[in-house]
């Protein structure tokens, strides 16, 4: 009885679930059916073996990252703390833009700063980066042209540890904020306006409607971005690192996605960034089914 309900249902959808088609069959081929090459990271894979004949080595290659690889927790703690900064620093910045968006009465200038804010979106990080590495170059870039108009002497900011990590946040809030935003206006958009309207009546300020209606209303978003950026802890954005990191800064900018494409490309070393892949989605699960567990039961809001 159950089966024929619910196959009833799915002919009165029927188009709706045509249009879910395309997306779930992409689903499949790019994440399930790529799973089935996780069985790399417990063999010695061999090209002219292939996936299934290549030797078998258990833990083996866990075993070289955790006990004998010389950089591998530098790698994982590179990669958590550029994550955690991100965090801390990004993920507040497209909140505090859109509640003040929202606040704009004059809405020429409200669209013209949705416009700027967005644009760097749509710029690849390849060109995005190559303008930041531009503006901080210690002989012709115009950061430094200021600093040498306050008489001292120019710095190479992508060459110097200390800098490098900053540099990742700010870029990042720069070009990806904006975009942000668009989620939380959409979810301000969605509040009951009549909220506002008794708040008005009541004598609350801008400030006081921010703090009582905007935020609260936004809470179940917040929450829901919030988790799936602790679930992505483990992996920094590939193409922002690359281009922006060199040899000297490796200490402090070496991640894991980088390193994977370093010795997974360049040196053909499939079981190991495998097996690094692997360990990055197993943290991630326990990072996010534990935070998601953690707001449930604090603030009765979560993924499932």
């Amino acid at each position: 009885m159950q089966q024929k309900n619910i196959l009833l249902k799915i002919k009165r959808s029927r188009s709706l679930y045509l249009l879910m088609l395309p997306g779930l069959v992409l689903l499949i081929i790019y994440r399930y059916v790529p799973m089935l090459g996780l069985s790399i990271a417990f063999k010695n894979f061999s090209f002219s073996k292939g996936i299934w004949d290549s030797e078998w080595v258990g833990l083996k290659n866990f075993e070289f990252l955790f006990f004998r690889h010389p950089n591998f927790f530098q790698l994982v703690y590179n990669t958590l703390i550029i994550n955690i900064y991100k965090l801390l620093f990004y993920f507040p910045i497209p909140i505090i833009l859109a509640i003040f968006l929202n606040e704009l009465k004059n809405l020429k200038l409200k669209k013209w700063i949705q416009t700027t804010i967005y644009l760097p979106h749509f710029v690849s990080w390849v060109v995005f980066g190559s303008i930041v590495i531009q503006f901080l170059m210690p002989s012709t870039g115009i950061v430094n042209a200021g600093i040498k108009l306050l008489g001292m002497d120019p710095v190479f900011f992508l060459a110097e540890p200390k800098y490098f990590r900053a540099i990742v946040v700010i870029t990042e809030i720069i070009k990806s904020a904006g975009w942000g935003t668009i989620l939380y206006l959409a979810a301000l958009v969605s509040i009951n306006p009549e909220l506002y309207e008794a708040a008005a009546m009541d004598g609350a300020s801008r400030w006081q409607k921010m703090r009582f209606i905007s935020i609260p209303g936004i809470s179940g978003t917040i929450v829901v971005l919030l988790l799936l950026e602790i679930g992505k802890m483990m992996d920094v954005g590939f193409e922002q690192i690359y281009v922006l990191a060199n040899s000297q800064v490796y200490s402090v900018g070496d991640v894991l996605s980088t390193y994977i494409y370093r010795i997974g490309i360049g040196q053909a070393q499939f079981s190991i960034t495998t097996a690094i892949g692997l360990f990055q989605s197993a943290i991630g699960l326990v990072l996010i089914v534990s935070a998601n567990s953690v707001c449930k039961r604090l603030f009765d809001k979560n993924l499932w």
